[in-house]
């Protein structure tokens, strides 16, 4: 049963990095080692939804942090994600989402304005903040301007 299990984590873990590749319930009981209805049955009594409902919620999650991070068209964005309809993308994104990913997207500022915080700035700001390394902390603000600055070190 526990090895049932990991290979159902298998399964999960392959929809989860690589949800935009042509992935089918065969290929996902494969990497399970068990038959496709065995697998189906498996996963929906483990994770509470059928493969292929999992594989749509994470690829229309996925959407949804591009149309809120890029400029991308709807149609680029469906094809990255792995779907290959527009229509069904658009409307199975509208009944998760509660709107079309148009209006999906101007509900948010347009990515083009949207301040870039490097890397590692985000990494720091991540981290548990149980552990020995923290968020950086900002430095207090100096009392003096930089003209004044400018002024002491060229006297």
């Amino acid at each position: 049963m526990a090895s049932l299990n990991r290979h159902l984590l298998r399964a999960r873990d392959l929809m989860d990095a690589r949800y935009a590749d042509p992935l089918d319930v065969p290929t996902l009981a494969r990497a399970a080692h068990v038959s496709p209805a065995h697998f189906s049955r498996r996963f929906k009594t483990a994770f509470g939804e059928t493969p292929h409902q999992y594989l749509l919620t994470r690829r229309l999650e996925r959407a949804a942090s591009l149309l809120r991070g890029t400029d991308y068209s709807v149609a680029r964005i469906c094809m990255e994600v792995g779907l290959a309809s527009v229509g069904s993308f658009t409307s199975s994104f509208k009944r998760v989402y509660g709107s079309t990913p148009t209006a999906y997207r101007d509900s948010f500022p347009p990515a083009a304005q949207m301040a870039h915080i490097p890397t590692c700035i985000l990494m720091a700001a991540s981290r548990p903040a149980g552990g020995r390394m923290r968020a950086p902390v900002p430095l207090p603000a100096m009392e003096s301007s930089f003209e004044e600055d400018v002024a002491r070190v060229a006297t």
